[in-house]
């Protein structure tokens, strides 16, 4: 497999991810976010994970924006224009550069990880999309 196709398979993986968080999200779908809890719903896409997930030396400030409409906004249009760009390939370096900002706020409301004292997921994607940023 050559390497253009190897980047096109992460590249539609990596967007598929974030669409899915998002119409997740949006819809409640029951997979992340029941029906009840969804956007629609009037559910905050953030409230969730801002309270209840999030530890560590952050934790009090990532807690102050729990629910907050303007961060529930900013989250769920990132969530939905990385993911159509990385599938679309549309503004893609902006995309990448977009994901990888977003997984790091996310891994440093995470830290430490709870399986790795130093790399999780969120690490792995934000090196997936730098990767991807340098090669388009």
């Amino acid at each position: 497999m050559n390497s253009k196709k190897i980047q096109w398979i992460l590249r539609i993986a990596m967007g598929w991810i974030f669409l899915w968080a998002f119409l997740d999200k949006v819809l409640g779908l029951g997979f992340a976010t029941t029906p009840e809890r969804s956007w629609l719903a009037g559910g905050s896409p953030t409230s969730g994970f801002l309270t209840g997930a999030v530890k560590g030396p952050f934790a009090e400030l990532y807690h102050a924006l729990a629910g907050s409409t303007v961060v529930d906004w900013l989250f769920m249009m990132g969530l939905l224009l990385i993911g159509l760009g990385l599938i679309t390939g549309m503004k893609l370096k902006l995309a990448c550069y977009g994901g990888v900002a977003l997984m790091i706020l996310m891994y440093l409301a995470l830290v430490p990880p709870a399986n790795n004292p130093i790399i999780d997921e969120h690490i792995i994607y934000a090196l997936v999309l730098l990767v991807l940023a340098r090669t388009d």
